[in-house]
Parts: structure tokens; C-alpha cells; sequence
């Protein structure tokens, strides 16, 4: 069986969803189909945000993203900014919040408010959904594209590659987006690694007995040589594997992509000399006493015992050595990362076809006419907190507007 569009979209998560909308919307009277090989439909839309959801950040530029250049980056957000994100949903009749950090939450607080109303328009703009139709290979013909499933064939004039990264696989982004771009004339980076993903610890570590803590920290990835290489601040939580929260999870993708080594201050507002100070005036009381005052109690005797002090132990004890080996503990601790947790666990993927092999205006592909580019599946990968469904947004518009029109 063979049926023939006029435009497919391969992968129906944000940024197909939205190039599916956009595609319908400039191009009414076409044949859109929307194609998709999950089970569950939007899976990465339902688990963001813990279930509801962070649809933007309320402040999205391309210094919160990595990958390609920023330039590039720049170019594809501003065709379609945060308040034209905020205005589509409104339309879609989703309301948005922001919260304090800045993350903006439908009024629901409920993520599938939002796939249902991208669903919604989707219909509404004459896209016809196929799923779970699991395209297996597409290849450039004569007159367009042909994508092959283990039961059908379809053959478009334009296509649109949504399909993801490898984050999260059970959604339905298991790489095999790579083979698509790779068989019609792209490149992928040479690196494809997890982002915004948990960290591990050595077996056995201190902080793994404890978990469920939580507390700020100031975190730094750091070379070989020394080299500070990235800095990220905010909460760090305590796992019985090792380490997440949100600092960690901004930090991971420079943590693996420098294959150096990753230092905690738990004191980010103090630096060693004034740590040292306050241990030195703590007269008769313990370290763990004092520390109670700033960390949570039990964070407080761990990273007491990692220096090999008993926490009951009075200052007035401590030798200067063992001083000194508490103020690094507090302020510039490496942390034993052995890798992270692993895909299933990965919010995001860095790294994919790099931004210039695409017309930016359009994300239209430079080697192969009639197709296009948008998503995970680019070089592009941003912090926690909305930035990367407003990556998804943002391309899924340009793409989606440019093979309607």
C-alpha cells in the first residue's frame, strides 16, 4: 500500500507537533501527515516539569544553549520569540504562569493540557496522524522523498525530521533519526551524549547515604590541566546512585563533553578564606555544629566524615592540616562522577547535524532540497527549565511555516 502527501512529518513530539500546526496553517488545501512510531503519543510533553509541563522560560536567549554557534542559534529564536509562544498557546486556549524561577506553567498545572491542545490544532490545520507509524528508512526519489514502514510506503514531495535525539527512549527517540539525515547527505556530530542527565558516584560514596537531600551548591567542571571550563549554580539533591537536581543537570553535558572532573563548593556564598575564619573562631563547639547552621544536619556529618573527623569531635581538636582538609570538603570538593545515569534518564541529547548545514531562515537542508530540520535532532541542546521546548517551538515554527508556504 503506497499513498502519496504533499508534506510528511516524521516525529510527533513538540517541535513535529508544532511544525505540523505551522505547515497546516500556511499551507490549507495540502496533504500533511504527522507520523510517529511511539506507543504513547507527546510521552516527553507528559513527564516534563514533573507532569505539568515547563512550557518556556520567560527569558530565552542563545546563552543558554550549547552546541552550535551562537550566532545560529540566535537567528532561528528570534523568528519565533517567548511571546509568540505565549500568545500560540493562548490561542490554543492554554494559559501560562510564571513561577519564580522564571519557568512558565500552564494554569493547569497539568502537562497534558498542552498535548491536547497541540493535538487539537494539529486536527484543526488538516494534518493527518498516522500512529504508531514507524518509519524505517526515507529515502530522496525522483519527485520527493519515499518513507518506508514495516507495513506501508508513503511518498511526499517535502519532509520535515522531527524525530528527537535519544533522550528518553521509551518516547520514541532512539537515534534512529541519525540514519534518516545520514542517508540523505547530512552529518552528525561526532559526539552524541547525554544532557540534563543524573550524575553516578563511586559505590560506596558518603553523599549516596543520604539521599532525598537537597541544598544550593555552586558547581564547576574543570580540565585536565585545571582549566575552569563551566559553572552552574542552584540545587543539588543527594540520590542512592549519586547526584541530580537541577545544578547537576545543567552541568552534565560540559562534565561529559570535557571528560575532566566536577567540584562542589556546599558553602556557595563563602569562600575558603572565610570558611577557615569561622572554623577558627568556633572556640570549643564541633564543625558539625556550625555547619548545622548552614546545611542540612545530616549533609553536615557526611562531609565532616569525608575528611576522616568524627562529627562529635570539638574543634579545639582539629589540627590545622585536618582544618584545612575540612575548608577544601566545604568549598572545592571533587566529586568521584563515574558517568551518568544513562539515556533513559536524559532529559535531552547534545549534540546532532550541526546548524550550518541548514538555511537558517527556513531550516531548509543545504545538501538535499526539500527537506527540513527541526528539533533535538540539530546541535543544539539548552538548560533545564524551558529552553529546550522553546527550541522546539521555536524551530518546529520556522520549519513548519517554510515547507507550508
Amino acid at each position: 500500500m503506497q499513498e502519496t502527501f504533499d508534506i510528511a512529518i516524521v516525529g510527533a513530539g513538540a517541535a513535529g507537533l508544532m511544525a505540523a500546526i505551522q505547515a497546516g496553517r500556511c499551507g490549507p488545501g495540502r496533504r500533511l501527515v504527522l507520523l510517529d512510531g511511539a506507543r504513547r503519543l507527546g510521552a516527553k510533553i507528559l513527564v516534563a516539569g514533573g507532569g505539568r509541563c515547563n512550557v518556556t522560560h520567560h527569558a530565552v536567549d542563545e546563552r543558554a544553549f550549547a552546541g552550535s554557534t551562537p550566532p545560529a542559534i540566535r537567528k532561528v529564536l528570534r523568528q519565533f520569540s517567548v511571546e509568540e509562544t505565549i500568545a500560540f498557546f493562548r490561542e490554543l486556549g492554554v494559559e501560562l504562569k510564571r513561577e519564580e524561577t522564571g519557568k512558565l506553567f500552564p494554569v493547569t498545572d497539568k502537562a497534558r493540557t498542552v498535548l491536547e491542545a497541540l493535538l487539537g490544532a494539529a486536527a484543526d490545520a488538516g494534518v493527518e496522524l498516522r500512529h504508531p507509524f514507524r518509519v524505517e528508512a526515507i529515502r530522496s526519489i525522483e519527485d520527493g522523498f519515499e518513507l518506508t514502514s514495516p507495513d506501508a510506503s508513503i511518498t511526499a514531495r517535502q519532509v520535515v525530521i522531527a524525530t528527537g535525539g535519544k533522550s528518553l527512549p521509551k518516547s520514541g527517540s532512539d537515534g534512529q533519526g541519525y540514519e534518516f539525515v545520514r542517508a540523505l547527505g547530512h552529518t552528525v556530530t561526532e559526539r552524541i551524549e547525554q544532557a540534563l542527565v543524573p550524575l553516578r558516584l563511586e559505590p560506596g560514596h558518603g553523599l549516596m547515604k543520604v539521599p532525598g537531600l537537597a541544598t544550593p551548591v555552586r558547581l564547576e567542571v574543570r580540565a585536565p590541566s585545571g582549566k575552569r571550563l563551566h559553572t552552574a549554580e542552584g540545587p543539588l539533591l543527594c540520590t542512592h546512585f549519586g547526584l541530580s537536581g537541577p545544578a547537576i543537570l545543567d552541568i552534565s553535558r560540559y562534565w561529559i563533553h570535557a571528560d575532566g572532573d566536577l567540584f562542589v563548593s556546599w558553602l556557595p556564598r563563602l569562600d575558603p578564606d572565610q570558611v577557615d575564619k569561622a572554623l577558627q573562631r568556633l572556640r570549643g563547639a564541633n564543625p558539625s555544629t556550625w555547619l548545622g547552621e548552614h546545611l542540612p544536619a545530616r549533609l553536615a556529618d557526611v562531609l565532616v566524615g569525608t575528611v576522616g573527623i568524627e562529627p562529635a569531635r570539638r574543634h579545639v581538636e582539629l589540627l590545622r592540616d585536618e582544618r584545612k582538609a575540612l575548608v577544601t570538603a566545604l568549598t572545592d570538593m571533587r566529586l568521584p562522577v563515574t558517568g551518568p545515569r544513562g539515556w533513559t534518564w536524559a532529559e535531552v541529547t547534545a549534540g546532532g547535524v550541526p546548524l550550518r548545514e541548514l538555511e537558517l531562515n527556513t531550516l531548509a537542508s543545504r545538501v538535499c532540497p526539500g527537506l527540513f530540520l527541526c528539533g533535538e535532532i540539530l546541535d543544539v541542546d539548552g538548560r533545564i527549565g524551558g529552553f529546550n521546548f522553546q527550541w522546539a517551538w521555536s524551530s518546529g515554527t520556522v520549519a513548519g511555516r517554510a515547507v507550508g508556504a
